[in-house]
């Protein structure tokens, strides 16, 4: 999906990006948020249902907390994952 030049100005302005190390920390803290959102949507499709969907789920398998999942990458170093 391919981003429009204003959309990328509209990024950089409200982000105030001045420099290469900006650039990859926003890089950074949207792939964590965007890996958390795909995760959390696998989980459902796996479940068979949304988190905090209280009525009529049918299984047994349920979620049943939070933990930690410490994931090494080249963008991502030692950031915590919270997984539900």
């Amino acid at each position: 999906m391919p981003v429009a030049k204003e959309q990328i100005r509209r990024i950089i302005a409200d982000n105030n990006l001045n420099s290469v190390a900006d650039v990859y920390s926003l890089l950074k803290d949207s792939f964590k948020d965007i890996l958390q959102e795909l995760m959390e949507a696998e989980l459902d499709a796996s479940l068979g249902y949304e988190k905090n969907q209280k009525e009529n789920v049918q299984t047994s398998n349920k979620r049943n907390g939070h933990s930690l999942s410490l994931m090494n990458s080249t963008c991502i170093e030692n950031d915590g994952f919270t997984t539900t």
